[in-house]
This record gives structure tokens, C-alpha cells and sequence, in this order.
């Protein structure tokens, strides 16, 4: 556990994941999903944070729909704890409404922002990491955003630039000022952006003080400072209770778009833990299990499913339902069989995925969905 008893987790746990179809759904979002073992990501997400943040200090975002799940799988998270938002309007407000409710439990609140889809290979170092950053956000004057260390050049995800490297704080750690955001870039700029060794992926992974985060709304989002400024002096009933007319009026944005790509004193501090977000079925294969012909097999939510039989086939990612799958002459396929749906697609256009869903979408065909 950790010695400040002024840090909390804020954990958004509401996304959808659409490049996981079919097995993401909306009834059954990528963070319920066992995809590498026998706990969902968002169970390991919280186990990951109750080593070094008590249950009592754990804050869920998250909606209506997922309660009962959250409530499941997080015994020891207080009830009240769990922010149920109203309407979906992106990252931006679910942080700041987290922090204002932290604000309202603790003036000196400091925020560990995660998604409950995120994996960590390194949860010691993940630790390190997140308690340097505490200790430099305690003076309120500065945001923190830990900057992954890329492993190649990814497109899937946007990258931070760093500036100077500030060596009076934190603790002997390297903590730098943030020169500028990247959107995601195509392949050929991600490479030159590596290239120059001043990029970092952005993963959403901030820490905070809710003061800092408050007064960084008020400078650079004033319409949704107002909306949400009174809501740190509610006790947690009436708290709730002010949500859906805050919802009703306030833009949909993200974090980076709001504050994140304005404000002047935010700081990088590089986080080198083995950090994944499970995107897309390509990332699942890339993790999984291999047998000794390249294929990983998961069924309900286990490795290695005797539901499969296959020869000639190599290099696949299956995701069995309990009925046998039969592969002959495959190789480099994602292979996704529900009660409903079957997906079959190269691994290739893994990140295309979340394009049916689009159409699925256009066409409204909402049953699966």
C-alpha cells in the first residue's frame, strides 16, 4: 500500500472496443472479456491498482448498463464509489467528473487515471512509475502524463512529444515538459517520430491532483468548468443526482482535446512496464499462447480450447463457442465464432474490424451491435 492517503485510482470502465466484434459487444464490452487467462481485463486492471491503492480509494466511471458487472467484479470497491455517467460525452468529462467526486471525498486528492482494458507486464515498475508521478502532481501546479516507451512504430496510437527534462523533480526519476501531441500518425511517420527518440505513445495514463485538474478546466474548457464547479461540495447521493443535467448540456470530447493539448504545465514521465491496450484481435494473437504451429486458441476465456481441430494451419487466432471449429489450409486468420455472429478476417485487417461495425451501424442493424 502506499503511504499517501490522499491518492485514488479513477478507473474508466465504460468503452465499447469495436475493433474486438463480435466478442465486444455492447452487452459485453472488451473489458468483461477473458482474452489472455482466467480474469476479466478489467479484473486485472483492479487488482493492478489495489497494490498500491485501498478499495476505498478505487473510483469507477462507468454506465447503467455495466453496473451490475462492476459491482460483481469489484467487491471491495464502496458502492458509491461507482460513477454511473448518464450519457457517453468521452473522456474529458468522466475524468473530471472522478476528480470532482474524489474532490469531494478529499480536498488533497491526487488521481491515477487507467482504462479497465489496459495490461501491464511489469506491475512493480507500473507502481514506481505511478508514485514518482503522484509525488510530482502533489504540488497542484502540474498535470502528468506517463509517456510509453514505443516498441515499434505503431499506428494506433497517438504520440507526445517531449522538451527539457526538469531534473529538480521527481525524486531522481526523469520527468520532461510536454512540447507537443500527435494525432495518430500513418506508418512511415510513426517511424520517423521513433526515430528521434523524443516520442512517446500516448496512453491516456495521467495522474493529478483534482485541484490541478479543476483549475485546468476553468482556463482552458470554462463552459464545462461551470457546469461541474459545484459538484466537489456534494455529499455522494446528490452527487449522483447532478449528473444528468450536467450530461444533458456538456460537449463530448476527450481528455486531449480539452485539456491535454493546451495546457502548459503538463509533464511527461516515461513508463517503460510493458504497457498494451488489447485494440484490436492482432494484439490478442500477439500476447496469446502459441502452439507449436503458431495458433492461439482461446475458449470461454481459456487458452489452448479443445473445441478445434485443424491441420495444415499455422499462425491463426481462434476464438472458440463451444462448438468444434475445423481448420484445413488456413494460416494468418482471425477466426471469432459467438452464439450469433462468426468472424472470419485476415490478420492483416485486424484493425478493420471496428469498419463493420461502422456499417452495422450505418444500416442499423442494432441487434449486433
Amino acid at each position: 500500500m502506499t503511504n499517501n492517503p490522499h491518492l485514488y485510482g479513477l478507473i474508466l470502465a465504460g468503452g465499447g472496443g469495436t475493433r474486438l466484434w463480435p466478442k465486444s459487444r455492447k452487452k459485453t464490452p472488451k473489458q468483461f472479456l477473458k482474452l489472455l487467462g482466467e480474469e476479466t481485463m478489467f479484473q486485472v486492471t483492479l487488482k493492478r491498482f489495489n497494490e498500491f491503492i485501498p478499495g476505498q480509494n478505487i473510483i469507477i466511471v462507468t454506465t447503467k448498463r455495466y453496473a451490475s458487472d462492476i459491482a460483481k467484479q469489484a467487491p471491495d470497491v464502496p458502492k458509491q464509489n461507482i460513477i454511473l455517467e448518464p450519457d457517453k460525452r468521452d473522456t474529458a468529462l468522466a475524468m473530471l467528473t472522478g476528480a470532482l467526486y474524489a474532490m469531494s471525498l478529499d480536498p488533497k486528492a491526487i488521481l491515477v487515471n487507467g482504462a479497465a482494458d489496459h495490461l501491464v507486464a511489469n506491475k512493480k515498475e507500473f507502481m514506481r512509475v505511478m508514485r514518482v508521478a503522484a509525488e510530482v502532481a502533489t504540488d497542484d501546479k502540474h498535470l502528468v502524463a506517463i509517456g510509453i516507451a514505443p516498441t515499434h512504430p505503431s499506428t494506433a496510437f497517438g504520440y507526445i512529444k517531449i522538451g527539457p527534462e526538469l531534473k529538480h523533480l521527481g525524486n531522481g526519476a526523469p520527468v520532461f515538459q510536454v512540447a507537443k501531441f500527435t494525432e495518430k500518425p500513418n506508418q512511415s511517420t510513426a517511424r520517423a517520430l521513433i526515430a528521434t527518440g523524443k516520442y512517446f505513445w500516448n496512453a491516456n495514463n495521467y495522474v493529478w491532483s483534482a485541484q490541478a485538474l479543476q483549475a485546468s478546466f476553468k482556463e482552458h474548457m470554462p463552459s464545462l468548468y461551470q457546469l461541474t464547479k459545484d459538484l466537489p461540495k456534494l455529499k455522494p447521493d446528490k452527487f449522483m443526482q447532478a449528473l444528468p443535467a450536467i450530461y444533458d448540456q456538456a460537449d463530448t470530447i476527450s481528455i486531449d482535446y480539452a485539456i491535454s493539448e493546451k495546457a502548459k504545465n503538463l509533464l511527461l514521465i516515461p513508463g517503460d512496464f510493458g504497457w498494451n491496450d488489447i485494440g484490436e484481435w492482432q494484439v490478442v494473437y500477439d500476447l496469446g499462447k502459441k502452439d507449436p504451429a503458431g495458433n492461439v486458441i482461446i475458449g470461454n476465456g481459456q487458452s489452448g480450447s479443445k473445441d478445434i481441430f485443424y491441420l495444415d494451419s499455422q499462425n491463426n487466432l481462434v476464438h472458440t463457442n463451444n462448438r468444434l471449429v475445423a481448420l484445413l489450409g488456413v494460416n494468418d486468420m482471425i477466426i471469432v465464432d459467438t452464439d450469433e455472429i462468426l468472424l472470419v478476417a485476415p490478420k492483416s485487417k485486424s484493425q478493420d474490424v471496428k469498419k463493420i461495425v461502422e456499417q452495422l451501424k450505418k444500416d442499423q442493424v442494432e441487434d449486433y451491435l
